[in-house]
């Protein structure tokens, strides 16, 4: 069925244009924007999702979608054995934001308000067993593919495959260290976090699948991370920090979890987890060349981590990997 028919037969919507918004397919009619998702994971997390979604467009994020109910009244449509949800804007962002660090701590200072605690989307407080647990899962899972798929971009895997394990490793035993630290605040309970933290503040709209709940330095880290692999400056870097404690000061418990999340190889799981579902093995092949190579680069700027983020005086404190 194509999806202008689904949207006027389920949902009473009549399509005027088609459109693309932040590389999504959406369909305008007057000043609503409605995208179309298939509902592959549990309702449950959608259900989540949405929540947070109203809360923030109720607390003025107009540029966040949310989901809406078709003519009968329910989330999720049924459609030749497939559940899809139709998520719907009326607002979108045209122009960058002044600062991403202010925005974003903003975001997370909202999320702060929430009274409720979401247990799907929720990963606070067990970043080391859900890393351990996804240790283990992909080099088992990267064992098998290797062993039915022989060719260089596996063969390269297994090459690298020793080296994820060793800093994987690591930043296990770095977050389990800092489970024990005591100097904290109120910037350390649970807020709404992007699952991969990407710059989406300053995208057109906010989706509410890339939403969960979850500690503060996963956005902060993700963030840094992101502007180490596209070469920005240690100022830069800087700057976004300073811009975001303006809002929210970090404590050193805080600045220990994100130095455990920048030590976890997120992009090689990233990877391997796109691996998983391609076959397009020549160009999986040369983005983990690639990667393998921004990796020496980012180890190198991971050196001395806190004392570029003017962490001089509580140093002593706190431990290093010494290995970078």
């Amino acid at each position: 069925m194509p999806f202008s028919r689904f949207l006027s037969t389920h949902y009473d919507i009549q399509v005027e244009e088609k459109i693309r918004l932040d590389d999504k397919e959406g369909y305008k009619q007057g000043n609503q924007i409605y995208f179309i998702t298939s509902a592959l994971n549990k309702e449950t997390i959608y259900m989540e999702q949405a929540a947070i979604a109203y809360f923030l467009r109720e607390n003025g994020y107009h540029d966040v979608a949310i989901p809406i109910v078709n003519v009968r009244g329910e989330w999720f449509t049924k459609v030749e054995d497939q559940s899809y949800l139709v998520i719907q804007i009326e607002f979108y962002r045209e122009d960058e934001i002044d600062s991403v660090g202010i925005r974003l701590a903003g975001l997370h200072q909202l999320g702060e308000a929430y009274q409720y605690q979401p247990r799907e989307i929720s990963s606070y407080g067990n970043w080391r067993t859900l890393w351990i647990d996804k240790l283990t899962a992909f080099e088992s899972k990267l064992e098998d593919e290797a062993n039915k798929n022989s060719n260089a971009y596996y063969r390269l895997w297994m090459d690298t495959l020793p080296y994820v394990i060793g800093i994987s490793e690591n930043a296990i035993q770095y977050v389990r260290e800092s489970e024990t630290e005591r100097r904290f605040n109120e910037v350390d309970q649970g807020t709404f976090c992007f699952y991969r933290f990407s710059n989406q503040l300053n995208k057109s709209v906010i989706f509410g699948e890339d939403l969960v709940f979850d500690h503060a330095a996963r956005d902060i880290a993700e963030a840094i991370r992101n502007m180490y692999m596209r070469d920005k400056t240690d100022e830069q870097i800087t700057s976004f920090i300073s811009d975001y404690q303006i809002i929210r000061p970090l404590s050193i418990f805080s600045w220990r979890l994100i130095y455990s999340r920048l030590l976890f190889p997120a992009p090689f799981f990233d990877l391997m987890n796109k691996g998983f579902f391609s076959t397009d093995f020549d160009i999986l092949y040369k983005e983990l060349e690639g990667l393998l190579v921004k990796q020496s680069k980012y180890e190198k700027r991971l050196q001395n981590f806190y004392e570029k983020m003017g962490l001089v005086e509580e140093i002593v404190d706190i431990p290093m990997i010494h290995w970078l």
